[in-house]
């Protein structure tokens, strides 16, 4: 299968690993910058590279399409790329509004491509059985809670890159967050949603605290808090049930539950499930686990506290989510 790469930043080093890991050609790589572009593609051994998505839409060779970009042009390469009739890796978020994601997943729908989300917490190994016990009723989730703390005044990622792009609290960090609540919480119908997304900053023109709660009409409930402005990370997950609790400590790669603490799969090794996914849903024509449609639930929690936000400052374009 050979694969279209776009974007070379931390999850183009992940997805290229995997692919290679899975058999997958690398083809083509699609980059902003000559330099670096030439030299990702030499690193990991794509027999081309442009500067042009459009000319690698263009080319029949090219099956499938791993978009690793900025948030904010999510939307419009997917629907590029599924119009161009290309099976298509989406990372997350599919888009920076609930009308964007569902023009993706129009898109998606109307292509007959196979199309996929990259929505790391779905495919956690380490929660396998607690979804199996959730399935079959043995074991019911009464609270998810979520924090993920960053200082983020400098526009740096994790590689030590600095970025061309400015990132988005709620509709990147939190999209990880609620999409697991919503697919935890097996998508029960949500019966309110509350929220807070803090005032432009002064420094880098974009909301730098937020906090989610929304609650299923299961009686569930899921919060989740974050800043970019902490002084040191916090990253992990807290999951509360009749039967037991269970925290994931992403950093220190752990999981804590009643019997005691073992040990995770790294982001990394975790993230390799996702191209896994993908390429045994295109080569069986089968859904991908993190389908177009199964991420709209998320997508409608996130866009009723942009709602608010919207209400209270009006609605503007900001750094990295133009209007």
């Amino acid at each position: 299968m050979n694969i279209c790469m776009v974007g070379y930043g931390m999850m183009g080093v992940w997805h290229s690993e995997a692919l290679l890991r899975h058999g997958a050609v690398l083809h083509t790589l699609v980059g902003r910058r000559g330099d670096a572009a030439a030299e990702f593609a030499a690193r990991y051994g794509y027999r081309r590279w442009t500067l042009s998505l459009a000319e690698a839409l263009a080319d029949p060779a090219i099956d499938a399409v791993i978009l690793a970009t900025p948030s904010d042009q999510h939307e419009e390469q997917a629907i590029a790329c599924l119009e161009a009739g290309k099976h298509t890796l989406i990372e997350i978020p599919i888009a920076m509004s609930l009308a964007g994601a569902e023009r993706v997943v129009a898109a998606g729908e109307r292509s007959g491509r196979i199309y996929g989300l990259s929505h790391p917490m779905r495919f956690r190994r380490e929660r396998v059985a607690l979804l199996r016990r959730i399935a079959e009723g043995e074991e019911h989730i009464r609270h998810i809670a979520g924090r993920f703390f960053i200082k983020r005044l400098v526009n740096i990622g994790a590689t030590g890159y600095r970025r061309s792009w400015t990132d988005n609290i709620l509709w990147h960090h939190f999209c990880h967050f609620v999409d697991l609540g919503m697919y935890l919480f097996d998508f029960a119908p949500v019966e309110r949603v509350q929220g807070h997304l803090g005032r432009l900053h002064p420094t880098t023109g974009i909301p730098m605290e937020c906090v989610v709660l929304a609650e299923s009409a299961a009686d569930q409930t899921l919060l989740v808090h974050g800043s970019y402005h902490a002084a040191y990370r916090f990253y992990d997950k807290l999951i509360v049930t009749d039967r037991d609790t269970y925290f994931f400590d992403i950093l220190a790669g752990t999981l804590r539950t009643a019997s005691g603490t073992v040990a995770m799969e790294s982001e990394q090794e975790n993230a390799t499930h996702i191209i896994a996914d993908f390429l045994d849903a295109v080569r069986h024509g089968r859904v991908p686990l993190a389908s177009g449609p199964s991420v709209l639930p998320a997508m409608r929690v996130l866009q009723t506290v942009q709602d608010a936000w919207d209400a209270r400052y009006g609605a503007q374009a900001i750094p990295g989510r133009p209007l």
